[in-house]
């Protein structure tokens, strides 16, 4: 469990790249990662990794959200 901690900075920056290059296809009509890595195998293999970090990404979000419910509340 402590190599995930230690990987959560490079989660964060994948999500990162992520949501901006949705805002830049959002507001531009560009697709900043189909403009580096083209529109082949390279590319399909970043949006993986951009979404394997959401995957691993999202216990630690609910976990700090107290979502999953393994936090005891005070009595």
């Amino acid at each position: 469990m402590d190599l995930l901690k230690r990987l959560d900075p490079l989660w964060i920056g994948l999500l990162i790249v992520g949501g901006l290059n949705w805002a830049i296809v959002a507001l531009f009509d560009t697709n900043v990662v189909a403009e580096i890595f083209g529109t082949g195998t390279a590319a399909d293999v970043v949006y993986v990794l951009v979404g394997f970090a959401a995957l691993m990404f999202a216990p630690r979000l609910l976990d700090d959200m107290h979502v999953t419910g393994r936090h005891t509340h005070p009595a």
